[in-house]
């Protein structure tokens, strides 16, 4: 009870954003939804994240708006200032970005050895189907060179 009451005062004394500090983050919010539409536009990103990207903008600008959600947030993680919620937010998004790139580097990389492997293996049959297809060659073109010879002693005898 004593810490709930703690909470409700807490977050009495927490203000709401700036306007300033408002106004760039709905700017920061829309530029990153503009930047991710023209760049799955220009197929530099691919749509499978670019859903990211566009839920990071919009609970960005939610949060600008909503000042009531973002100071209710704040006092939950406990920081001093919603400016700081938002910076939290933004690192434990980072985080979570990195996290999501080594597991898919990780898998790339399980990709890459397994085609290299698989392209050595293809390069040695490769090698030996054409030792094999020189031999036959040699073979019949020294079976070839005997009948002739053949052919040319039944003539001068």
């Amino acid at each position: 009870m004593i810490a709930l009451m703690r909470d409700v005062a807490l977050l009495r004394d927490l203000e709401p954003m700036h306007e300033r500090q408002q106004i760039v983050a709905i700017a920061g919010a829309i530029a990153i939804v503009l930047l991710v539409f023209e760049l799955v536009r220009r197929r530099k990103l691919r749509e499978e994240y670019s859903w990211v990207w566009i839920a990071t903008a919009v609970a960005i600008f939610v949060l600008a708006v909503n000042q009531n959600l973002l100071i209710t947030l704040t006092g939950w993680i406990g920081a001093a200032s919603s400016a700081s919620t938002l910076f939290f937010g933004a690192i434990i998004f980072l985080m979570g970005l990195a996290v999501q790139f080594s597991i898919r580097l990780s898998r790339l990389t399980h990709r890459q050895r397994t085609l290299a492997q698989r392209l050595a293996l293809l390069e040695e049959e490769l090698v030996d189907v054409r030792k094999q297809s020189r031999g036959e060659r040699t073979s019949s073109a020294a079976q070839k060179s005997n009948s002739e010879e053949v052919g040319v002693r039944r003539e001068v005898s």
